[in-house]
């Protein structure tokens, strides 16, 4: 599991908003995950747990962090993870700690600032999930402060090695990488008018047109047209109600 992005979990202002909009819009179920003392919302694709739902801290809300999706890289050791994570520039916001029954987590940031989380499970992990399957996340993109720094920090984290790079001509290059041989995400330096990096990831619809439709009439903003990406995919990423990024990936419009 090291290296893999084992989890995913929206921080927001309006969790009931969002869970009526990504239940409608991405097709997941949703249940309360019964976590005492708080209040933990469940997405599920089928059988599959994908994602987690809650509000956000009162501490991002003071400090004006806006509503985010947030990516779980799974490690061996979090805590050995953290430290080789802070050692090669990267920052820890939240020390490694015990979720009970769970696992262990910290919350970090690359050199350049997006953020993610180490996560080491407790038992044995549950039967992966097909990756382009309706309701998982297909794709992880990271908008880097620089690419070539950004997949040397990765690369050596986590182990994570190049596959095809695309040049983009004035934005760069894209370059998509792979965990296991398998090509997980890609990832590119920001654009100059882009203010932050930052981790967007793809939810998978069974058709994008139809799901744009659901996101538009649920609130979300679409902040590009529908595009066609190598290997026949079609792609669209937008801001959900309460304005965390996300994206959708189908494999027909």
């Amino acid at each position: 599991m090291h290296g893999k992005f084992v989890w995913y979990e929206l921080m927001t202002t309006d969790t009931k908003a969002a869970e009526a909009f990504y239940k409608d819009v991405v097709g997941w179920s949703v249940r309360d995950a019964g976590m005492p003392g708080m209040d933990y919302t469940l997405f599920s694709a089928g059988e599959h747990q994908v994602a987690g739902l809650m509000t956000m801290p009162e501490g991002a809300l003071e400090m004006k962090v806006p509503p985010a999706w947030l990516g779980y890289v799974g490690v061996d050791d979090v805590d050995a993870a953290a430290e080789k994570l802070r050692a090669g520039g990267g920052t820890v916001h939240r020390s490694p700690e015990d979720i009970p029954n769970i696992g262990r987590f910290a919350i970090v940031t690359d050199p350049h600032g997006a953020a993610f989380a180490l996560f080491k499970g407790q038992g044995e992990p549950p039967p992966p999930m097909d990756q382009m399957a309706p309701g998982n996340v297909g794709w992880h993109e990271l908008m880097a402060g620089d690419l070539d720094t950004a997949f040397d920090f990765y690369s050596s984290l986590f182990g994570w090695t190049k596959d095809q790079a695309m040049d983009m001509g004035e934005m760069g290059v894209y370059q998509i990488f792979a965990h296991n041989g398998q090509p997980i995400g890609g990832m590119m330096t920001r654009p100059a008018e882009v203010p932050n990096p930052y981790w967007l990831y793809y939810f998978n619809v069974e058709a994008l047109d139809a799901a744009i439709d659901r996101a538009k009439s649920g609130g979300a903003k679409m902040l590009m047209e529908p595009m066609e990406v190598p290997g026949g995919a079609w792609i669209v990423q937008a801001t959900d109600p309460q304005g965390a990024l996300f994206a959708l990936v189908a494999p027909k419009r």
